[in-house]
C-alpha cells in the first residue's frame, strides 16, 4: 500500500473583512412638495457628494447575532435596521455580523451621515451574502429606510426625486465647501413639521433647472442655493442666520443650510480660499467635492 503523506485538514474559507466609506451630503437645491395621503413628502433635490466620510466596517463572526457599533453615538441607529432588513428579505447566505461605524460626520446635520452608513451597510450585506438583490431591489430597500438612503447606494452627485428612490447621477463641477457643524442636531421630523406650519412646500417640482444648475459654473451654483427647508430650520434655529451672515462675509460665494440642518455652508472656487474662510469661523470644516 503506498504511503500518503499526512496533511493537516484545510481551515474553513473565512469570507473578508470588509469596509465601505460612506460619504456626507450637500443639497445645493432641496425642493419640497406637499405631503402626500401617507405623510411622505416628495422632493426634487441636487445632491452634491463632499470628502468628509464616515468609515463603516463589517467583519463576519462565527456564531451569535449581527452587532452594529456606532463609536461615539449611543443608542439605534439607522445601519442597524438597514442591516436587519437585508438579512430578512435576502439574508440566507449572510453570516453573523459585527459592524463597527467610525464616526466623522456629524449626527442630526443635514449631511445625511446616517443614511450614508445604512447605504454602505446595504453593500457590505449584499457583496457578502454574494449579492442576492439586484440593484433595483436594493433600490426599493433603501427607499424604505429614508430619502437619503437610495442615493448613497452609489455614492455621487445626484439629482433625487420621488421620496428619494428615483436617482440620477449627474456631473457637478468642483468647488470647496465650509462646513459650520453645531453641536446640537436637528431631527428631520420636527424641520418637516416647521415646514408644513409654515405652509412652504411646493405644489409642483420641476427637475429641469436642476439639471442645468448641476453643470454650471460655480458662480451661477451659489446663486442658485435653494432650500425649502431653510426657513423652517431657521425659525427652530434663529441662531443660524449668524452662521450664514458670517459665510458671506468670510467671501463665500453663497450660503445655506444643508437638508434639514443645523450644518451650514458656503461654496468656495479653491481650497486656499476656503482655509482662510474656516480661520475665521469657530469650528469650520473645510471639504471638497468627490
Amino acid at each position: 500500500m503506498p504511503l500518503r503523506a499526512a496533511f493537516p485538514a484545510a481551515p474553513p474559507t473565512l469570507r473578508p473583512v470588509l469596509r465601505e466609506l460612506a460619504y456626507a451630503k450637500l443639497n445645493l437645491v432641496l425642493h419640497v412638495g406637499r405631503p402626500r395621503d401617507d405623510g411622505m413628502h416628495p422632493i426634487c433635490s441636487l445632491v452634491a457628494s463632499i470628502d468628509l466620510a464616515d468609515e463603516v466596517t463589517a467583519e463576519p463572526k462565527e456564531a451569535g447575532g449581527d452587532t452594529v457599533e456606532c463609536r461615539g453615538v449611543a443608542g439605534h441607529n439607522l445601519a442597524a435596521r438597514a442591516l436587519a432588513e437585508f438579512r430578512s428579505r435576502a439574508g440566507r447566505e449572510l453570516p453573523p455580523l459585527a459592524v463597527t461605524i467610525e464616526k466623522r460626520i456629524p449626527v442630526a446635520a443635514g449631511l445625511g451621515g446616517g443614511s450614508a452608513d445604512a447605504a454602505a451597510t446595504l453593500r457590505i450585506a449584499n457583496q457578502l451574502a454574494g449579492d442576492p438583490l439586484a440593484p433595483e431591489e436594493l433600490l426599493r430597500l433603501a427607499a424604505e429606510l429614508g430619502s437619503d438612503v437610495p442615493a448613497q447606494l452609489e455614492p455621487g452627485h445626484a439629482l433625487v426625486q420621488g421620496t428619494g428612490e428615483r436617482v440620477e447621477h449627474v456631473s457637478v463641477l468642483p468647488f470647496f465647501a465650509v462646513l459650520l457643524p453645531d453641536r446640537n442636531g436637528l431631527s428631520a421630523a420636527s424641520v418637516y413639521g416647521e415646514l408644513d406650519r409654515l405652509e412652504g412646500t411646493r405644489g409642483e417640482l420641476d427637475p429641469e433647472p436642476l439639471r442645468r444648475i448641476a453643470t454650471s459654473p460655480l458662480a451661477e451654483i451659489a446663486a442658485s442655493l435653494d432650500n425649502d427647508l431653510q426657513p423652517a430650520a431657521l425659525s427652530l434655529r434663529p441662531e443660524l442666520r449668524e452662521r450664514l451672515d458670517a459665510l458671506a462675509a468670510a467671501g463665500a460665494f453663497g450660503a445655506a443650510v444643508s437638508g434639514s440642518g443645523p450644518t451650514c455652508f458656503g461654496l468656495f472656487p479653491d481650497r486656499s480660499s476656503a482655509e482662510t474662510a474656516a480661520s475665521e469661523l469657530a469650528g469650520a470644516l473645510v471639504t471638497e467635492l468627490r
